[in-house]
């Protein structure tokens, strides 16, 4: 069975549990939400154990953020998920409170033979030149420079991207543009953009993007770290805002979220992308939760928190088993006093 299927089979299997839950002792108190596919094998994983634990099932549709985003405005689930944040304009609009949940990172995959995966490395501006179609073979003197002895083949090379509107998308475009003033004034940062290489292709979801790039050869795309892992894709080492180059892992998603300050911006919708540190990763980025200050639904408001904060205690190992990084309890902590106070039960 091929690497994808397999996927694919593991995620729809989660789903018709999640989903089936809702027969289980109380409907009423199922969780409903929408939205991210970057956090959706962590809280795929979260669900499973809760259930077991408390018997309250999670419906949640992994449909992209800005599905996510639309979901919760239309009020039909209890929380939306989303890593492109919205602005303390568009929340104090909503009515919403926003926090993050879970943080991970963001990792370029290819599909070219005869390398292990992080055996290449590239620069930030070499791959935005990659992503904007300017570098199309793989044997290119830009990448063949940053990997000296290396047998880089004459082979083109696919970009593959989201098709749909995508938090993930809105963190990597941040990420080109903070390294690339081309990729910022010809495409710039959003969570559905114009993509411009000339050979490219979309998939929904980072299962789409994941099962495109190990079916296409000599291609390259973007996926959350745990599909990286799930699928055992390989990847691009990339070097980070100090100049060294890093692998992806908890470790350098941890060091990249070190010095965040969540509260300096309303909704606590930082950016970690590009952050200083020797052992940074470059696209670590937080899913966030969106919920309304005052729920129509009160019950399933309540069985939210109580699912996030019994996730933030119990739910540490096995974030780190998905190579994500657990909010430390200091941070949730404040994220109780100061944004989960604020909704009305």
């Amino acid at each position: 069975m091929k690497p994808e299927r397999i996927f694919f089979k593991t995620v729809a299997v989660i789903a018709v549990t999640l989903a089936s839950s809702a027969v289980g002792t109380a409907l009423a108190a199922d969780i409903t939400g929408a939205g991210a596919t970057f956090p959706f094998p962590m809280y795929a994983k979260w669900a499973e154990a809760y259930k077991k634990e408390t018997g309250i099932g999670l419906n949640y549709q992994s449909i992209g953020s800005s599905g996510g985003i639309r979901q919760i405005r239309a009020k039909t689930v209890a929380f939306g998920a989303t890593d492109a944040p919205l602005s303390g304009a568009d929340l104090e609009k909503d009515g919403m409170v926003q926090f993050p949940a879970i943080i991970g990172g963001t990792v370029p995959v290819i599909n070219l033979e005869g390398f292990k995966p992080g055996e290449l490395r590239v620069t930030g501006p070499v791959l935005a030149e990659v992503f904007l179609g300017k570098i199309s073979k793989w044997n290119d003197a830009k990448l063949a420079a940053l990997n000296p002895g290396k047998a880089l083949p004459d082979q083109g090379i696919t970009v593959v991207h989201r098709a749909d509107g995508s938090g993930t998308t809105f963190n990597w475009t941040d990420y080109l543009t903070s390294v690339s003033k081309e990729w910022a004034d010809q495409v710039g940062k959003g969570a559905a953009v114009k993509w411009p290489a000339a050979s490219s292709v979309g998939g929904k979801g980072n299962e789409g993007v994941a099962a495109n790039v190990t079916r296409v050869k000599g291609a390259v795309g973007y996926v959350e770290y745990a599909y990286v892992k799930k699928n055992n894709m390989n990847y691009l080492q990339l070097q980070n805002a100090d100049g060294k180059y890093v692998n992806p892992d908890d470790k350098t998603f941890a060091s990249a979220a070190a010095s965040a300050d969540w509260f300096s911006v309303p909704g606590m919708g930082i950016s970690m992308v590009n952050a200083k540190g020797a052992d940074s990763w470059p696209v670590s980025t937080a899913s966030f939760i969106l919920m309304y200050k005052d729920p129509a639904d009160k019950g399933q408001s309540a069985e939210v928190l109580k699912f996030f904060e019994w996730a933030f205690k119990n739910g540490k190992g096995m974030a780190a088993e998905l190579d994500y990084v657990p909010l430390p309890d200091r941070l949730t902590a404040e994220i109780g006093a100061k944004v989960w106070s604020q909704i009305k039960k």
